[in-house]
């Protein structure tokens, strides 16, 4: 075990280590004269006290090992968090502190009993993987999938997955949900006379200043092109004209200027839309609502928010 490449360490019945070798001394930082014999194994892993995989297996304690590792570890099998590795073993992928090695690490650990001639415990060897980079690698590509390249909001895969899912929680807790079409006003001429980098550091500076008026909650999408979505999670119409409000408050406070037309600077017109799921509407509809506000928000001279003719009526 001393010579292997991959980290390994031993510990005896009442959780001292027993080995501990020299690549487990460079994952860690933490040398072998250190730990041995101690139960301090677990300091060169978690800031804080916590098992390791061997000390659960030596515990006997697998069914807790969901508990305490979070879900976000996706495992050999796919599915996250620890799992049985074996009859009396267990595997686990989680994010360590790694307080000594002075570096968060995404380790993959694999915990497993040695037992004596009569079959009694007498030992579990714990061997660790460091996955840190294909951890990271993996949190691209799924930014890459859910999120705009420009202005680093969501993109409108992302936008349909969370209406939907939102929509479906409102329907079970029968709570309301409002949406917000955001749409820069003369976005076409702007573009023209400052050309593209001037337009895209325009889109980057709106899409900054909407999500500066979000909840923890509430997700800010680029809808397509200049126009920007903005779910609100059990928030009523007069909650979200509130907030839409702020929006174009904080948009109009950029103070970009129009070439296009001296003294005038970028707005956004906004629609805005609010529904009780219910058997008898869906999602589609309650974005039809919020898109026909936002046509009646630009009819009605820009720089603006509507409401829904019924609510506005």
């Amino acid at each position: 075990m001393e010579s292997l490449s991959v980290p390994v360490f031993v510990l005896d019945t009442r959780s001292r280590v027993m080995i501990w070798n020299r690549a487990c001394e460079h994952l860690t930082g933490v040398p072998a004269d250190e730990v041995l014999g101690t139960t301090d194994h677990w300091r060169s892993f978690y800031e804080q006290p916590q098992p390791t995989l061997a000390d659960l297996v030596l515990q006997g304690r697998a069914e807790t090992a969901r508990g305490i590792y979070p879900r976000e570890g996706a495992h050999h099998d796919g599915h996250g968090g620890a799992h049985p590795a074996s009859p009396a073993g267990l595997s686990v992928e989680s994010w360590c502190d790694m307080p000594r090695a002075g570096r968060r690490r995404y380790l993959a650990a694999d915990a497993s009993p040695i037992f004596d001639g009569g079959g009694r415990l007498s030992a579990v060897v714990e061997t660790l993987r460091d996955l840190t980079d294909e951890k990271m690698a993996q949190v691209a590509l799924e930014q890459l999938a859910t999120r705009d390249g420009l202005t680093g909001l969501a993109n409108r895969r992302c936008f349909d997955d969370t209406l939907h899912a939102e929509w479906a929680r409102a329907l079970r807790q029968q709570q309301p949900l409002s949406l917000l079409m955001v749409d820069v006003d003369n976005f076409k001429a702007y573009n023209d006379a400052h050309g593209h980098l001037g337009g895209d550091e325009c889109l980057k500076r709106v899409a900054r200043a909407v999500a500066s008026e979000m909840r923890a909650n509430d997700l800010v999408a680029r809808y397509g092109g200049e126009e920007f979505a903005v779910i609100l999670p059990n928030q009523s119409l007069k909650g979200a004209a509130i907030v839409a409000e702020r929006i174009r408050a904080r948009v109009e406070q950029l103070q970009l200027p129009c070439r296009f037309a001296p003294g005038k600077h970028v707005t956004v017109s906004i629609g805005a839309a609010t529904a009780i799921a219910g058997p008898d509407n869906n999602a589609s509809q309650l974005v039809a609502i919020a898109d026909a506000a936002l046509y009646r928000a630009k009819h009605l001279g820009r720089n603006r928010i509507s409401l829904p003719m019924s609510e506005a009526a």
